[in-house]
């Protein structure tokens, strides 16, 4: 649901970097296997069991898996919704067309639109068979604080508790914005009130990225998702633009 159109006050340009789990820790969680090279043939039970590994693993199934327990976050606040309907997990799939870049070098995104899901977490999960090559832009905002311009959109309370915080009600900091370029490889959950662009698929025209999507929803639409529509501001066209690497551009879906 479009809850405003802000004008973008000043050209913004800016150049996405490879997402890592710290990077992106202020937004929400990348879900990415955080030791690669540690699989059960090579890393005994008692290793495991000593915490030679990250993010809480155990070894699982007999000793055949090792299962990271402390990996990513699920946050459901819909009992602070004001509608006070019922939310269900929903479990779905956006198929994600390769967006068409601008500029030169064709390596341009402006970004349109944020949005946020105040009252849930929401887990993109990319399906494909050739997980390294595959490439998606991730683009986050900060929260301003809270001001008159928001007032009155439902939110949660604002809190830090360890879990990624809630941002509270305030609109996207637009100098503060981040862009990230994913594979894959990587999931992304972004954290309960995160401002977000809407996926971005990466790669030749005609292809597109499966993605499985994990939330909770209510159907309440200005509960659900609120978007905020970016635009010029009088005669100057002012715009905020992400540079994609060409290297990662150029790579097949």
């Amino acid at each position: 649901m479009i809850v405003q159109n802000i004008t973008v006050p000043r050209d913004r340009n800016l150049e996405a970097v490879p997402l890592t789990r710290s990077s992106f820790a202020p937004f929400g969680d990348v879900l990415t296997n955080p030791s690669p090279s540690d699989l059960p043939h090579n890393t005994s039970p008692a290793s495991i069991a000593s915490g030679a590994l990250p993010c809480g693993a155990i070894s699982a199934n007999q000793g055949t898996a090792i299962q990271y327990k402390q990996f990513g976050t699920l946050r459901n606040l819909y009992d602070q919704a004001p509608s006070k309907s019922n939310a269900t997990p929903r479990v779905t799939m956006f198929v994600c067309g390769a967006r068409e870049l601008s500029g030169p070098k064709k390596d341009q995104f402006e970004v349109k639109v944020l949005e946020r899901h105040p009252f849930t977490t929401q887990t993109f999960t990319p399906l494909t068979k050739d997980g390294g090559r595959t490439r998606y832009l991730v683009v986050v905002a900060p929260t301003l604080e809270a001001s008159t311009g928001d007032e009155g959109l439902p939110v949660p309370r604002k809190e830090r508790d360890g879990k990624g915080g809630l941002p509270g009600s305030g609109l996207p900091d637009l100098g503060q914005l981040r862009a990230f370029v994913a594979t894959g490889e990587q999931a992304v959950t972004y954290g309960a009130g995160t401002w977000h662009a809407p996926m971005v698929a990466l790669g030749d025209q005609g292809t597109a990225v499966d993605f499985v999507v994990i939330q909770f929803a209510n159907d309440t639409a200005v509960e659900d998702c609120q978007e905020v529509m970016l635009e010029s501001s009088g005669i100057e066209n002012r715009n905020i633009m992400v540079k994609v690497p060409t290297q990662l551009k150029l790579a097949r879906l």
